[in-house]
């Protein structure tokens, strides 16, 4: 998928098929995280995968625990990494998902003291991944239609010069 068509269609999906999502495509999710820049390339975070008993927990700590619940792969992403970073990153994560039909939303935590208790540390970030719930099709329309589309503030009223 080109580039920017990725970022334009992009749109945070909260419902999920049941369809689990193979070893490969999981991989190259968490390896787009891994290869996303950081501060000083220091990394200071790492991926937990949460699953079992461990997911059920996790969803009564965010704000909307149907996404954990429902989800194919929930990725919280844990250390110290600063918020640009850890957003740097989870956005690397939600759009190679996306270029593999991967649906995802980022969910805000509401019990940060129980999230980092069950995922090991301080928890920067919560994902939820799934195939959609419903077909979302990049390739139906044009980078410049979905970008149309979008419920942005227009880019004139964005951006701004000074000389």
């Amino acid at each position: 998928m080109d580039t920017y068509l990725a970022i334009a269609s992009k749109r945070d999906v909260r419902e999920y098929s049941d369809a689990p999502i193979p070893d490969e495509v999981r991989e190259r999710i968490l390896d787009a995280g891994r290869l996303t820049g950081s501060s000083k390339n220091r990394q200071r975070w790492e991926f937990v995968v949460v699953s079992g008993r461990a997911r059920e927990r996790l969803a009564d700590a965010v704000y909307a625990p149907e996404n954990v619940r429902s989800a194919g792969l929930v990725v919280a992403i844990v250390g110290e990494a600063g918020s640009f970073d850890t957003g740097r990153c989870a956005q690397n994560m939600m759009l190679a998902a996306w270029g593999e039909g991967v649906v995802s939303c980022p969910n805000g935590v509401r019990d940060a003291d129980a999230a980092a208790e069950i995922c090991g540390g301080e928890v920067r970030a919560i994902l939820s991944l799934g195939y959609p719930a419903r077909l979302r099709d990049a390739a139906s329309r044009s980078a410049e239609e979905w970008s149309a589309r979008a419920n942005r503030k227009p880019l004139s009223e964005l951006v701004r010069e000074v000389s």
